[in-house]
Formats: C-alpha cells, sequence, structure tokens
C-alpha cells in the first residue's frame, strides 16, 4: 500500500474530511512529490504543475491530461495529485499575464527533465525580456552553439513549460512566426497580447 493510499484508508477511517483538506494534507505529509491543477486561460484550460523544486510542466488543452500525467508519473515521480492549493500562485500569476497586469513570470523553475544543449537553449529563452523577439539563429548563440539554429528550434519544440518559458518569442529572423509546438495560432496570440504583433515580427 503507498503512503497516499493509507493517508486516504486513515482518513476514512476517522471520519472522510473534506477532499481538498485531504489533499493539503498529504501535500503536508511529504507524499506528494508533483501536484498539479488545471488553469483557465485565453488559450484553453492548461494543466500546469509543479514539484518542490518549481514548475515542472504547463499543457495546452489539446494535449491528453493522462498522457502528461503519465509522463510526469514516469519521468518524476509517480507520486502525483491534483492539488490546487499548491498552483496557487502559478494561477494568478497566469491570470494577471492574460489580463495584462505583468509582463513575466516569477516563478521558480524545475529544469530536472531537461538536458545539455536542451536545458541550454530553454534557459536562454527564459531570459528573453519581455516586449522582445530574438531569431532562431541569436538562441542557438546564446545557448553556445551559433550554427545549430535548427537544432535549437527543435529543443524549442520541446519546451514543457510554455508561456512561462517564453519560446514564442523566438522567431525567424527574416520575418514570419517560425514553429510552436502549441500551434502558430497560439504563438501569435502570445506576441499580440504582449505587443510584439504577429506573422512578420522580425527577430532582433
Amino acid at each position: 500500500m503507498s503512503a497516499v493510499e493509507d493517508l486516504l484508508r486513515r482518513s476514512a477511517c476517522a471520519g472522510a474530511p473534506p477532499l481538498e483538506r485531504l489533499l493539503e494534507r498529504a501535500a503536508d505529509d511529504g507524499l506528494v512529490d508533483v501536484a498539479y491543477a488545471e488553469v483557465d486561460s485565453p488559450l484553453g484550460p492548461l494543466l500546469v504543475a509543479s514539484t518542490p523544486k518549481g514548475l515542472v510542466r504547463v499543457a495546452y488543452p489539446d494535449q491528453s491530461i493522462d498522457d502528461v500525467l503519465g509522463e510526469l508519473s514516469r519521468l518524476v515521480s509517480p507520486r502525483v495529485l491534483e492539488a490546487p492549493a499548491r498552483l496557487e500562485r502559478e494561477r494568478r500569476q497566469l491570470d494577471d499575464y492574460f489580463a495584462g497586469r505583468r509582463t513575466g513570470f516569477n516563478i521558480p523553475v524545475d529544469w530536472s527533465l531537461e538536458r545539455g544543449f536542451t536545458l541550454r537553449v530553454l534557459r536562454a529563452a527564459a531570459r528573453i525580456p519581455p516586449g522582445e523577439t530574438i531569431s532562431y539563429g541569436e538562441i542557438a548563440t546564446r545557448a553556445g552553439s551559433p550554427r545549430a539554429a535548427r537544432a535549437a528550434g527543435n529543443a524549442l519544440g520541446s519546451n514543457r513549460k510554455p508561456i512561462v518559458v517564453p519560446c514564442h518569442r523566438v522567431v525567424h529572423a527574416g520575418g514570419g512566426l517560425g514553429g510552436y509546438t502549441g500551434g502558430l495560432h497560439r504563438k501569435e496570440f502570445l506576441l499580440g497580447l504582449e505587443g510584439l504583433g504577429g506573422p512578420g515580427a522580425e527577430g532582433r
């Protein structure tokens, strides 16, 4: 029997407290390694997940929740639990971002699922200031491999924390959006929300 299952059994015998209190108790007892919640957004409901180290996943609604949670269970820990109270900071900052009350995020990020060049590219993307775009070649340079623009694009396409790690701010140097794992309509929306325009945005 897992620790979470044991907590559920003991709580049921004690009179079954409300589910929210039960989830909070599991998290407080250190029985949850990955907490997740659904956050409403103009781009559809986002699945947001964090570990004690920080944000580990943001998934768009066209990604299967079962697939996302299965990946987290496999790669991070099987102790995954829906715990909205643990994601309140992330939810609040995302709400403020989409409402235009903030331009960036102040959320710790868990980079444990990224390695090597991909990690360097995504860390470089995380440092792109709000209100700016850069080219694929430039982000490859910032990641230490100036000739690896195509590989940088592939690394950005594997971003597990879109929006917060703003890979949407990377565009083609000659104009055009480039690619985006969430779909070009979402990339265009995010750039427009930040006042950066849509198609034809120039990399700097």
